[in-house]
């Protein structure tokens, strides 16, 4: 287990892809676009996400990528968890209960006061590990989003304001 390092994005930017696959997306930026967006998002001047990867030897076979949100709990933060992923030649050996506990200790290192996490409904399997971890599911919110196009309109206004 440990942090991506710069030197990792290629083969991140691959499991990224397989993980997109595996959610139904059919079309993908080209690998070097790809591999800038990871690289600016991961160690950019404002880095907006950590990654955790599990390793096969030396090939990143899974990944955890979280970021930090607050206020959480009064004036504390919680740790997002956006992404867990292991590979499908992967599953099945306790990878995902790994990442997980490395994902917790991260949290209990930055005194969050919860871990939260989202899954798609269609995701039976995702809900049944998380379940065997003893989590909630949490069904005061409902979640929304925008795409670029309702971003876009959105924003605007504040433009025109500036």
């Amino acid at each position: 287990m440990s942090a991506a390092t710069p030197a990792d994005v290629p083969a991140l930017a691959t499991l990224m892809e397989e993980m997109g696959r595996f959610y139904g997306d059919t079309v993908f930026e080209p690998l070097a676009r790809r591999i800038a967006q990871i690289e600016q998002a991961l160690f950019g001047p404002r880095a907006v996400a950590d990654v955790l990867l599990v390793r096969n030897t030396d090939e990143p076979v899974g990944f955890a990528s979280y970021t930090f949100l607050w206020p959480a709990v009064g004036v504390t933060r919680s740790l997002y968890l956006k992404e867990l992923y292991i590979g499908r030649s992967h599953r099945g050996h306790g990878l995902g209960t790994l990442l997980m506990s490395h994902v917790a200790a991260v949290a209990v290192r930055h005194d969050c006061s919860r871990m939260e996490w989202a899954t798609g409904l269609e995701n039976r399997d995702a809900q049944e590990f998380y379940r065997s971890l003893s989590a909630t599911v949490h069904a005061g919110k409902v979640s929304y989003r925008l795409g670029p196009a309702e971003i876009s309109t959105l924003s605007g206004p504040a433009r025109r304001a500036t």
